[in-house]
C-alpha cells in the first residue's frame, strides 16, 4: 500500500493543555499523518474552539470527547461539535443504543444543514487502560473480547460508523460486525517504546496487519525529539 494512504490512516494525539501548544504541534504534523486527535485535556482546556482553529487550518480533526449522557444531551452536544467541522468523534459505546442513535442522527441533520460532510461517529467500547481484572471490579464478568465485540454489535445496530477498540480486539470486532465497521485503534506503541499507562498494546505494524482502520498516536510522536521524523517512521512500520 503506498505510504500516502497509509499516512491517512494514522491519527495524532494533541494531548496538550493549551491551544497554542497543539497548533504548533500539528502544523508540524501537518502532511505526515492524516488526522489530529483532541483529546479531553484540551477540550475542557480550550472547548470547542479548540477543534473549529485546528478545523480551519486545515487539519482533520477527531475529537476523543466520549460522550456518555442521555440520548438529548448527547444529541445536542453532537450538533455542537457537528458545526465546528471536525471528521470524526466518539460516544461511549456503554450508554446504550438510543444514546449512540440520537448522537448519530443529530450529526447528520446537523451536517446538512450547515452544507458539511458528515463526521464519523464511533463507540468507544472498553478503554485500552483497563484489562480483565479491572472489568471484574466493574461487575463485568465476561471475557475482555466478548463485552467488546457485543458493544460493537449494539453502536452498528445503532447506526454508528464504527468503534474504538485496542488492537487486541480487532478480529472479534471483525467477526461480529464484518469488514465494512470502522476499527479506530488506540494504545498504538511503535517498536521498542513503552506502554505508559496503557494495558493492551500493539505496534503499528501488528495493528495494521490485524486489520485496523485507524491508529491513534500520542506520546510516542509528540513527545519525540523530532515529532515529524517519529510520524515518518510510523508510517513506514504501517507500510511494512
Amino acid at each position: 500500500m503506498p505510504q500516502g494512504a497509509v499516512r491517512d490512516r494514522l491519527i495524532a494525539a494533541l494531548d496538550f493543555a493549551t491551544l497554542a501548544e497543539a497548533e504548533a504541534m500539528a502544523l508540524r504534523l501537518k502532511g505526515r499523518v492524516g488526522m489530529v486527535k483532541v483529546g479531553l485535556e484540551l477540550l475542557h482546556a480550550e472547548g470547542p474552539e479548540a477543534v473549529r482553529r485546528l478545523t480551519v487550518a486545515g487539519h482533520r480533526v477527531f475529537c476523543d470527547c466520549k460522550l456518555h449522557d442521555i440520548p438529548n444531551t448527547v444529541a445536542g452536544a453532537a450538533r455542537a461539535l457537528t458545526a465546528t467541522g471536525l471528521a470524526m468523534f466518539n460516544v461511549h459505546a456503554g450508554g446504550g443504543a438510543a444514546m449512540m442513535r440520537a448522537a448519530k442522527e443529530a450529526a447528520d441533520e446537523a451536517a446538512r444543514a450547515a452544507g458539511l460532510a458528515p463526521p464519523l461517529v464511533v463507540g468507544v467500547t472498553v478503554l485500552t487502560s483497563l484489562d480483565q481484572d479491572d472489568l471484574g471490579a466493574l461487575g463485568v464478568g465476561r471475557p475482555l473480547d466478548e463485552q467488546v465485540a457485543d458493544l460493537a454489535r449494539l453502536a452498528q445496530q445503532a447506526g454508528l460508523d464504527g468503534v474504538v477498540a485496542s488492537a487486541h480486539e480487532i478480529a472479534c470486532v471483525r467477526q461480529a460486525c464484518g469488514r465494512d465497521f470502522r476499527i479506530v485503534t488506540p494504545g498504538i506503541r511503535p517498536s521498542g517504546a513503552g506502554a505508559d499507562d496503557q494495558k493492551r498494546t500493539m505496534t503499528p505494524r501488528e495493528a495494521i496487519a490485524g486489520g485496523a482502520d485507524y491508529l491513534v498516536v500520542g506520546r510516542p510522536i509528540t513527545r519525540a525529539a523530532d515529532p515529524p521524523a517519529a510520524a515518518d517512521a510510523i508510517v513506514r512500520e504501517m507500510a511494512s
